[in-house]
């Protein structure tokens, strides 16, 4: 996923890492059990359990399931075979490739689930690459950056196929507001993605490895890289460079499915069909309307105008007056028609509402589920200042908000509902001054990625006073000032792989955790006489109400 920075003089890409990167064993409690399984004997026969690439299906903070309902296409032409017609990089036998390769023809329903989600998307994709005359490889880039889920969120902030965090998107033209999040945008952020590589490209004269390395990391990351290996007189090639864990894996990833596209049936692979031709057509819809009201002009349900669109955040499109969406092809003509009889002012719901005592733009906003800047347009409303016993016109939803299946209200709304086991207790918590995610995590005993994701959010999103956030605990809970406290003197068990480092021992690390050694030996068989090495795999069962 991309990382920018923009200087006083001229646009340049920054070094930092991204921080969608990695993964760790408690995000997978939020995946479905055979996802959990796939991503985890991958992770383990790569990087070890404690320190997991971020790969495979739904592998993102706050990733939903996701259905193709609808787009079932049928016909005997294949994308898949436009697709390897346009492979341009070099086959390359590798181990590393090797590892993932033997990973994706043992976990062939990966590729069908991923292959499903992507028939929607994949010959947009495919017909833009091709006209910019890039490597048909790169089509098969959003399946290592968000298993081509358009919902996928990272505990990095990135977001949609293409995983741009919010200041490279900003800075490759895709708008981020309360309406719209052009991240998720399917046809923009496939614009900004491309013009991205193709700098990237261009970045590291014309070494794709090195540029699909930097798309990850950076490309200062990999330019520092191959500076020390010139200056050590060593090769500077992509294999040769030493690279973050997750940028190591992340090029091995694409070239090992390239492969299997390449030739599916030489690993006795079947990939799930496409049909090679469009599935959606752009639509200029110019001012905002209700999305349940396009879905219904278009003949299709919400949840897949919403799949279609994914960059919209709520129950419109955006105020501005310069809207697009993207329709079914073959829905297409029905839906400019009867898009054509409607005026402006019958494409949202209205309400007339009188201004009482006490009420601000803000807190009417709120009630309504619109923004400031959307009030005062519609009510001429120049600074901040309203008087009660004034009226104001608001646009509204048509429908319940609650069938707006995929506004960011609802996403979280089902993410917070998301039991990670079924031991686990709810607990509601309300944010009060000074609070922030690490505070909140320490009083639970819960990771600060973890917290962030069962509330659908990253660990440096900010935090709301007054914002209910879902914790889920094993310990039992009192109710006190609008929070739920934790009891301490309730145990939460929780089970941990540790994996040895340098300097270990058994008296250390159950100094660390609070534990006994007799303990430790007994859920690990430790001989008497054994000593650790560093790498070795611990099991351990923390009370981590007794954590420092």
């Amino acid at each position: 996923m991309p990382r920018f920075r923009v200087l006083a003089i001229n646009i340049a890409l920054c070094s930092t890492l991204i921080a969608c990167q990695s993964i760790n064993t408690d995000k997978l409690a939020h995946q479905s059990s055979s996802d959990i399984n796939d991503e985890q004997n991958l992770s383990d026969k790569v990087v070890g359990a404690d320190q997991l690439t971020e790969f495979g299906p739904d592998k993102h903070c706050s990733i939903e399931e996701f259905s193709t309902d609808g787009f079932e296409l049928t016909g005997t032409t294949d994308l898949w075979e436009r697709i390897r017609k346009g492979f341009e990089l070099h086959e390359v036998n590798h181990p590393r490739v090797e590892t993932y390769l033997e990973w994706y023809i043992k976990h062939p329903k990966y590729l069908q689930r991923v292959g499903e989600r992507g028939s929607a998307y994949l010959h947009h994709i495919t017909s833009r690459l091709e006209e910019e005359n890039l490597p048909l490889e790169l089509a098969l880039l959003p399946i290592v950056e968000s298993a081509f889920d358009p919902f996928a969120y990272s505990h990095g902030r990135a977001a949609g196929i293409w995983q741009f965090i919010p200041g490279t998107g900003k800075a490759y033209g895709l708008d981020q507001n309360w309406w719209y999040d052009g991240r998720r945008d399917i046809v923009a952020s496939t614009e900004a993605a491309i013009r991205y590589l193709k700098y990237l490209n261009k970045f590291f004269d014309g070494n794709w490895l090195h540029a699909l390395a930097a798309y990850n990391s950076g490309e200062g990351t990999v330019k520092r890289s191959k500076r020390k290996n010139h200056r050590a007189g060593k090769p500077t090639d992509y294999w040769s460079l030493r690279l973050p864990k997750e940028t190591a894996a992340y090029v091995p990833q694409l070239l090992a499915l390239s492969k299997i596209v390449a030739d599916p049936d030489k690993y006795g692979v079947t990939l799930y069909p496409i049909e090679n031709k469009p599935v959606f057509e752009v639509v200029k819809v110019g001012t905002q309307i209700d999305l349940s009201q396009a879905a219904d002009l278009a003949g299709i349900s919400i949840d897949r105008l919403y799949k279609l669109n994914p960059g919209y955040n709520r129950w419109a499109t955006t105020p501005n007056g310069n809207n697009q969406l993207v329709i079914p092809i073959e829905k297409v003509d029905i839906f400019t028609e009867r898009l054509s009889q409607l005026s402006p002012q019958e494409r949202i719901g209205w309400e007339r509402y009188k201004i009482v005592s006490g009420d601000s733009l803000i807190k009417i906003a709120k009630k309504f589920n619109t923004d400031v800047s959307t009030l005062k347009s519609v009510n001429n409303i120049r600074n901040n200042t309203i008087r009660a016993g004034d009226a104001l016109m608001i646009p509204v939803a048509k429908q319940p908000l609650n069938q707006y299946t995929h506004s960011q209200a609802q996403r979280t709304t089902r993410k917070q509902s998301s039991s990670p086991s079924n031991k686990s207790q709810k607990v509601i918590y309300t944010v009060k001054a000074g609070d922030s995610f690490w505070t909140i995590a320490k009083r639970y005993g819960v990771k600060v990625r973890t917290l962030a994701s069962w509330n659908a959010m990253a660990p440096t999103d900010p935090l709301q006073i007054n914002q209910k956030l879902v914790v889920w605990t094993h310990a039992k809970v009192s109710n006190s000032n609008s929070n739920l406290a934790f009891n301490h003197n309730s145990d939460t068990i929780r089970k941990i792989h540790y994996r040895v480092r340098k300097g270990d021992s058994l008296a250390r690390i159950a100094q660390k955790f609070n534990l006994t050694v007799q303990k430790i030996k007994s859920w690990n068989q430790v001989a008497h006489n054994k000593y650790l090495q560093p790498g070795d795999k611990l099991t351990l069962f923390v009370n981590v109400t007794n954590l420092q």
